[in-house]
């Protein structure tokens, strides 16, 4: 027996039941909308400010997707100014530094060597004596040669002395003619045999002397080759020691070919071109001398053509067989215009730059390079003088780019270090407002251009 509804008993909803249909919901379909619901909690308390909200910082990025609006982003950048200078032209080069003269020093006769004067590294000058070979052996030469010589020439006078004899006979018709002429041929061959004979005292009086080795030319002895008590000959290869002069010294370098004419023009007009010499990584000035003349022939195979410059080298900082990088001064240009070589720019419109505008916007300008010194570049054409360039920070930029521009031509006072440390605070300030305002701190205030600009003044 079923019970039946009590119409007083008031009627309980079921949870489960839709209260317009009257039917009942599947248990799965709440426990979805239970499990999105609470995922969308989680994400919402995810995404909430942890701190007080804060104004928007308009240094951040544009979101993606976004459009780039050029005249709402200020870039901070190193400007510089357009100016006539006395441009240098230079020719640079990697050039071998060479002796003005290397000897090798041999012995000149066969001997023992007795003494070395000179130690390895000095500087010597031309007639110093370097060496010393035993010279007895040739004493002895020297006067058996001299020997020789006073007999010889005694044999002469006797022979002489006969033929005076013979001619005053032959005038009393008391020899023979022939005798008379036997006699004077006689006197001939002494006569000869004494010149032989002076030949042979010289030449055993020279070999003494080459005892004495003596240095040929000024300059810096190498290492020795040869120790003494050694037995040396004329046909050493290697010989005693090598000599170089290293004051003044040559530097040899190669030039482009396309440079000779110019070089020889002013050459020949007897122009004294100057060349510095810097070391290997072109850095520090090591001599300046002059260019002395040029190869006879160019390299077929690189297209150049060799120059020699000599430079004066008291100090000892040029060496021979040293690397260095030589630079010819070939000429200077009068009131050219030039710009930081770190402005030029090259891209799809080819050598440009970025000219700073009066309203503080950047427009790409094509320009003409010429000549480039240090870190100077002349412009041959499309800029005019007093015109301002993005000197660094051009790789954040594109036309019509809104900058804060900084003169890097100006010169820092004392109090400039501040004024610089506030530069890099200023391209940091962004960056640090949002920290501050993540971690609750507050972040130092950025200087303004105008002071950034004073302080460095």
């Amino acid at each position: 027996m079923r019970d039946t509804p009590n119409p007083d008993t008031p009627h309980r909803a079921d949870p489960t039941t839709d209260a317009t249909t009257g039917r009942r919901w599947p248990w799965w379909i709440i426990v979805v909308i239970l499990v999105v619901a609470g995922i969308g909690a989680w994400w919402w308390w995810r995404s909430a400010p942890s701190g007080p909200a804060s104004e928007p910082d308009s240094a951040a990025p544009p979101k993606k997707g976004a459009r780039f609006d050029p005249t709402k982003s200020v870039t901070p950048v190193a400007l510089a100014v357009a100016r006539n200078v006395d441009m240098p032209v230079r020719i640079g080069a990697l050039g071998t530094v060479t002796a003005r003269s290397t000897v090798t020093v041999k012995a000149r006769v066969d001997g023992l060597l007795q003494k070395v004067n000179f130690r390895e590294g000095d500087l010597v000058r031309a007639g110093q004596v370097l060496a010393q070979i035993d010279p007895a052996p040739f004493e002895v030469v020297l006067q058996q040669a001299q020997g020789q010589l006073e007999r010889d020439r005694a044999q002469l006078q006797n022979a002489q002395n006969d033929l005076q004899r013979y001619r005053n006979l032959l005038a009393q018709d008391s020899i023979a003619a022939q005798q008379v002429d036997n006699q004077e041929a006689l006197v001939r061959q002494y006569e000869a045999t004494l010149v032989s004979d002076r030949a042979a005292v010289e030449a055993a009086r020279l070999n003494l002397s080459y005892c004495r080795i003596t240095a040929p030319t000024n300059g810096r002895v190498g290492l020795r080759q040869v120790d003494a008590g050694n037995m040396v000959h004329a046909s050493d290869t290697n010989g005693l020691v090598v000599i170089t002069e290293v004051d003044p010294i040559a530097v040899i370098f190669p030039v482009p070919q396309d440079y000779l004419p110019q070089v020889l023009t002013q050459l020949q007009a007897g122009a004294k071109l100057a060349v510095d010499a810097y070391d290997r990584e072109g850095r520090v000035k090591l001599a300046s001398g002059t260019l002395v003349t040029a190869d006879n022939v160019i390299d077929t195979t690189t297209g150049t053509v060799k120059l020699k410059a000599e430079f004066p080298n008291k100090d000892g900082v040029l060496f021979p067989n040293q690397f260095v990088n030589a630079r010819l001064l070939v000429q200077t240009l009068k009131g050219a215009i030039a710009i930081p070589t770190s402005a030029i720019q090259r891209g799809a419109p080819g050598t440009f730059v970025y000219v700073i505008k009066d309203d503080n916007t950047v427009t790409v300008r094509p320009v003409k390079t010429g000549a480039v010194d240090g870190e100077l570049t002349a412009i041959n054409d499309g800029l005019a003088v007093g015109e301002k360039v993005v000197a660094d920070g051009a790789d954040k930029l594109r036309e019509g780019a809104k900058v804060e521009a900084i003169d890097r031509t100006a010169k820092p006072t004392r109090q400039s270090a501040g004024g610089a440390a506030g530069g890099g605070e200023h391209k940091k300030g962004g960056r640090r407002q949002r920290e501050g305002a993540e971690q609750g701190a507050t972040a130092p205030a950025a200087p303004s251009s105008d002071s950034g600009k004073d302080a460095s003044k």
